[in-house]
This record gives structure tokens, C-alpha cells and sequence, in this order.
């Protein structure tokens, strides 16, 4: 295929429509005002996600204070343009204020369901899923079953996201409610681990009665790491057989270990993009695709550069489909070639 990029391009968000997908971007408040990057957006994505607006530490910086202002423009921006937006996240254990960690477990299970219940609540009606849980597992912090140590879990134990759920369910009822997870697509003794503690615990939500429209993939995709796509290819495989969707959440490819040149590495990108998408997109469960901002300009990518390469000035990171500057690159080519090939379910 051509690696060339286009003039002008096909929106993504079409093509992926064509092909049965609901293709999408994480959007942040700070990327709304800057030339292009909205109209970006506007363009190419049939659905958001809000990156950190949603978050518990953003909305809850003391225990008295509620603050929606970065919520409320996105949801703004999302009305006017008419495309829907995800909720991320209700219950996750990072990302945690001093304060939270600091009460006691009567206080912090009390404030779990004061916290579904009033963000979920508030936004009744105007989203169109919820990431209710966000990373269960982590076998790195040694916990039985590999689940994520932090003050949820330490306040719940492993029935957190039962609890989450059905609060979530009962605080907005036409909410898609979704279980979130990072690294499954690793094919490390972490991915296998947290593989396993997902399905499980996606068994013991639906045992629970609680309802799980969809399971997210995050999909940072890091070529430091080994991969077998058929093999994940297969645990998509397992995840439908349990009935729900599977969204593809939080997509891109980490360009860190690739070549300095840009085209260079651009084509690399693009490889990686086309061949994963390649190989999830044959699972008819893969219902959404979202990747983590659009746009090599995006301030998460600049400032983990920055904090990983201090000094460094020469290389910038370019994980998306689009530069700096709002032109396709490579990955963009690759992305709709994949949808392309795509045949609707």
C-alpha cells in the first residue's frame, strides 16, 4: 500500500463505519483550542473518550470539592459536534489523591458510591459508555490473582467492580457499561496473567448479575515487547463466546525504539498498526476503535518524551495517524487500509 499519506484525506471515522466500526479519539480539554486539532477531530471521529476530564483525581481534588468545569466543555464540544462521548473511568486505582488514601476503609467505601453515584448521575443520559472499571489487574504489585493493589482494592478487596457496576447500572440504565484493561495484548508472562484474571473476572461479573455491555482493550502497542496477534486474535475469541462487545480503547504504537528518520519510522508505525488491525479487526465482538488522541501534537506523548529524554530536543514521539501539523502520515494509510479490508459482520 502507499506510504505517502493523502492530500485530502477520507475521513477515518467513515471508512470504519463502512466496515461495521465506531472509530474514535481520546479528546482533553487543553488540545480544544488549538489551530486545527478540533476540526481534527470533528473530522475524523464518530466517537470520544475523555482522557483525564473524568477522572477521579481531576473531579475530586479535595473530598468537598466536585469539579466538572474540563467535564462539562468536553461534553459542550461533543454535543455541538454531534458525536458521543465516553466516560473514563469510574473505579481505578491509580491516579489516587493523598486524601483518599488517608481515610479510613468506612470513609473511602462510602465515598466509592458516592462517587459513581454522583458523577454516573450526573451525566445520566449524555454518554455513551462508561469505562466503570480501569485496570484491575496488575501482577507486578504481588497481590493474590494479579489483581491492582490501591485504595479501592484495599478498601473492597476483589469486589470492587461488583460493587461498581451495579451502582453504575442503577445511576445511569442507558449507559453501555464497560470493563477496561491494559497490556493483554502483550505476549509476556504479565499479559498472560492478566489475561487470565480478566476472563475470570469477567465470569464473576455476569455471575453477579451485573450487566457488561463490553470489554476494553487498551492497545499500546510497544515494540519492546513480544507480540502474537493470532494468539490474541484468539483470546478475542474467548471474550465473545462470553457475549459482549469488545471495544478497542486506547490505540496507538509507541515509535520509541524505531529508527530516528521519520519516514523510517513512520513506515514502522504504520506496519504495526496495519498488521494488529489486520488481525483483531476478523473478530466480529470488535465493535470500536479508539485511538489514544489523534495527533502527534497531543500533550501526553510531548510530555512523557520530555520527562523520559530530558534534554533531548531533536526527536519528537509520532504514535498517530496524524503530525504535528493535522497531515496524515503513514499510520493513517495503514488504519484505513485495515478497515478497508474489513467486511461488515
Amino acid at each position: 500500500m502507499s506510504r505517502a499519506g493523502t492530500a485530502v484525506p477520507e475521513p477515518i471515522g467513515d471508512v470504519a463505519r463502512r466496515a461495521g466500526i465506531l472509530f474514535g479519539t481520546s479528546i482533553a480539554d487543553d488540545t480544544l483550542d488549538r489551530p486545527g486539532q478540533a476540526e481534527l477531530y470533528r473530522r475524523h471521529a464518530r466517537i470520544f473518550t475523555a482522557d483525564w476530564a473524568l477522572k477521579f483525581n481531576t473531579l475530586r481534588p479535595a473530598p468537598d470539592v466536585f469539579d466538572t468545569r474540563y467535564a462539562d466543555r468536553l461534553l459542550g464540544f461533543s454535543d455541538d459536534a454531534g458525536i458521543p462521548m465516553r466516560g473514563h473511568t469510574l473505579a481505578w486505582n491509580e491516579m489516587k489523591p493523598d486524601w483518599l488514601v488517608a481515610m479510613s476503609t468506612a470513609e473511602r467505601a462510602a465515598f466509592l458510591d458516592r462517587h459513581v453515584d454522583e458523577t454516573a448521575g450526573r451525566y445520566a443520559g449524555r454518554l455513551h459508555s462508561w469505562d466503570v472499571v480501569n485496570e484491575p489487574f496488575w501482577p507486578g504489585h504481588g497481590l493474590p490473582g494479579g489483581w491492582r493493589d490501591g485504595p479501592w482494592t484495599a478498601t473492597f478487596g476483589t469486589d470492587y467492580p461488583v460493587r461498581a457496576f451495579k451502582r453504575a447500572a442503577a445511576a445511569d440504565p442507558g449507559c453501555k457499561l464497560v470493563l477496561n484493561e491494559a497490556h493483554t495484548e502483550q505476549w509476556t508472562d504479565t499479559g498472560a496473567g492478566i489475561r487470565a484474571g480478566l476472563l475470570s473476572l469477567v465470569d464473576r461479573l455476569q455471575d453477579a448479575g451485573c450487566r457488561l455491555d463490553a470489554v476494553g482493550l487498551q492497545g499500546h502497542l510497544q515494540p519492546q515487547w513480544p507480540y502474537d496477534d493470532q494468539g490474541f486474535v484468539e483470546f478475542l475469541w474467548r471474550l465473545a463466546e462470553k457475549g459482549v462487545d469488545i471495544y478497542l480503547t486506547e490505540l496507538d504504537v509507541n515509535d520509541e525504539r524505531y529508527p530516528d528518520d521519520p519516514l523510517i519510522r513512520d513506515a514502522a508505525v504504520a506496519d504495526r498498526y496495519e498488521a494488529f488491525l489486520g488481525a483483531v479487526l476478523k473478530v466480529p465482538a470488535v465493535k470500536t476503535v479508539i485511538t489514544w488522541q489523534l495527533t502527534d501534537a497531543a500533550t501526553f506523548y510531548i510530555d512523557a518524551w520530555k520527562q523520559t529524554h530530558p534534554g533531548v530536543t531533536t526527536r519528537a514521539p509520532r504514535p498517530l495517524p496524524f503530525d504535528a501539523q493535522m497531515q496524515p502520515k503513514a499510520g493513517y494509510d495503514a488504519i484505513v487500509a485495515a478497515f478497508r479490508d474489513r467486511r461488515p459482520a
